[in-house]
């Protein structure tokens, strides 16, 4: 039984001692009743301390001690930007904490302690055990870590303190944290470039050793690529039988070099090239288009005017610096004499354009 249910016990009896005093003084009972009254009063309270005892059992004494102790009382003190190491070398945490100890024994047993100095380095032991092993980029992550790791009261390795952090904080320094954005850049740029790379080649070697690796099969893909339009591949095979030897480095089968040498234009139209004039294949010149002037002019061939008009148009052309194009002129319309050495005495040939 505990103080208080004993005081109340010991109250509970006295009351009810006055009460029986007062009724029986009020009815005014015989004398030999108030002994026994007061043997009663006393005789309750000794049989329900009894009974309790008997329910109770008996108690430890070291737990009497606990009731009766005066309660332990808890300390603290604030940790602030602790460097820790992390998994990566030169790469170090910045901790912040809040620890909270308490003493497991009597100071006056033992010598004399720091006890904060003591619960501090038990913190700092429990959150390097985590953070070396942690990357640096992950700092947030390993806060919340911590947080759960640090919040129960564990014993120091000395057995002397019981210590526990709140308000953790883990952070990298600023010059830590912009390298490893920038190693974060790198490293997502350098992914894009492989896959970039790996495509390029993956494409090459398709258009290498499957499409172009002879004109069979280029002719096949391009057939492919142009819906089936039978006449565009066969007019395409002479650039396709090319492109495949380029890309081979090899020279064009012989059984389609006759394709390659004929442009597909003049196999479009080879009647119509060669009855075309000799001088449609041509660039016109000056004196041709004189030559058609003086036509629709109606100075025919052996007119007289042609050379005239031609000695005069040379005259004004030289005076524009043209000399090149007077001369042909004068060589067309107005040519030198021309002198034979046969015997019939005919006289010499000076006619122009009479003469050709």
């Amino acid at each position: 039984m505990t103080t208080a249910r004993k005081t109340t016990t010991v109250f509970l009896t006295v009351l009810c001692g006055l009460l029986l005093t007062i009724v029986g003084l009020t009815k005014q009972w015989p004398m030999w009743t108030w002994p026994t009254l007061a043997v009663l009063l006393l005789l309750v309270p000794a049989v329900a301390f009894r009974f309790a005892a008997l329910r109770r059992g008996s108690v430890p004494v070291s737990f009497e001690e606990q009731l009766t102790a005066t309660p332990v009382e808890r300390t603290e003190c604030h940790v602030s930007r602790v460097s820790l190491p992390s998994l990566w070398d030169d790469y170090s945490f910045v901790f912040s904490a809040t620890v909270r100890w308490y003493l497991l024994g009597s100071p006056g047993d033992g010598p004399v302690l720091n006890p904060a100095g003591i619960a501090v380095e038990a913190i700092l032991n429990r959150t390097r055990a985590v953070t070396e092993r942690r990357e640096p980029g992950r700092a947030s992550l390993v806060q919340h870590e911590l947080n759960g790791v640090l919040s129960h009261m564990c014993p120091d390795s000395s057995g002397h303190v019981q210590a526990m952090a709140e308000d953790v904080s883990l952070t990298l320094l600023e010059q830590d944290q912009e390298r490893l954005d920038r190693l974060a850049d790198v490293r997502k740029d350098k992914a894009v470039w492989e896959h970039q790379r790996k495509y390029e080649q993956s494409k090459r070697q398709y258009l290498g050793e499957d499409v172009l690796k002879d004109t069979g099969s280029a002719v096949v893909w391009w057939l492919a690529k142009n819906d089936e339009h039978v006449e565009k591949t066969v007019a395409d095979l002479a650039l396709l039988a090319q492109l495949t030897s380029a890309a081979n480095d090899t020279d064009i089968p012989e059984r389609l070099q006759n394709l390659v040498a004929q442009r597909p234009d003049e196999r479009a139209a080879p009647e119509l090239l060669q009855e075309a004039p000799a001088s449609a294949a041509q660039e016109r010149t000056a004196a041709d288009h004189l030559s058609g002037f003086f036509d629709a002019m109606g100075f025919t061939e052996g007119d007289v005017r042609r050379t005239m008009l031609a000695k005069q148009i040379s005259h004004i052309v030289t005076e524009q610096n043209r000399h090149e194009t007077a001369e042909d002129l004068l060589r067309r319309f107005d040519p030198p004499a021309t002198f034979t050495s046969d015997d019939s005495g005919e006289e010499p040939n000076a006619g122009g354009e009479d003469g050709r």
